[in-house]
């Protein structure tokens, strides 16, 4: 977990309440089944299991509702619950997931129960724990974002062939700073490299940077944002 004294009071406040859930336990903001809305395996069918508490604030973020609002549940009735659904595919996502230890168990009772399962997670945080079975899908924050500095780079070298990394991009700024990022580290020869908008810009722009740039990534909206209100939780 990352260190209470690196993160503003009202978040490290928010982050300090997961020490009160006991092993064997989630706070978990909501579960439900919609369709996946980005990464590769957009528009299949999904079950989400969204915990709840962040300590990242993007400037963009789509679900601060989840920072605050949550529930305890033994992790045996989140599985339950999952299972219920009967859908191949499960995203653990947040909040920031990885905040809570039993989300590493949870995924790989997931796994062992037949399930694809993805997480999405911010990058700020050990992916080295995570079930190698799992997708992991490494959010890389732009500079917009306001949480640039937080990214913890040792995790390129734990990822695998069949991980994922995510660009938000708000502005021409970020851009630059993600190509340059690709093209540092050589992601797009070693994952499948995900670029999206902030939900909103101009996309058409978005695809002129893509497509000028000549890299081997992969632009991607946020399906469910056009199906629902953009504002609209479980979905």
């Amino acid at each position: 977990m990352t260190a209470l004294s690196t993160v503003p009071a009202s978040v490290a406040h928010r982050v300090a309440l997961l020490r009160d859930v006991p092993p064997g336990e989630l706070l978990i903001h909501e579960i439900y089944r919609s369709l996946q809305g980005e990464s590769t395996f957009a528009g299949l069918p999904c079950v989400f299991v969204r915990t709840a508490v962040c300590d990242s604030r993007c400037a963009w973020c789509d679900t601060p509702h989840a920072f605050t609002q949550g529930e305890r549940m033994l992790r045996a009735a989140v599985l339950a619950k999952v299972l219920a659904f009967d859908t191949p595919l499960v995203e653990l996502t947040g909040g920031e997931p990885l905040l809570q230890p039993d989300v590493l168990p949870l995924m790989t009772e997931l796994c062992d129960a037949g399930k694809t399962v993805l997480i999405e997670t911010s990058g700020a945080h050990d992916v080295g724990g995570i079930d190698p079975r799992v997708h992991v899908i490494l959010d890389l924050k732009c500079p917009d974002s306001g949480e640039c500095d937080r990214n913890h780079w040792p995790n390129l070298a734990k990822l695998k062939p069949t991980d994922q990394i995510k660009f938000v991009i708000a502005s021409r700024r970020d851009w630059e700073w993600a190509e340059a990022t690709i093209r540092e580290h050589r992601l797009g020869e070693r994952f499948e490299v995900l670029v999206g908008g902030v939900f909103g810009v101009e996309l058409r722009e978005l695809a002129e940077w893509v497509l000028a740039s000549r890299l081997n990534v992969r632009m991607q909206l946020q399906m469910h944002k056009y199906i629902w209100d953009p504002k609209a939780r479980g979905v």
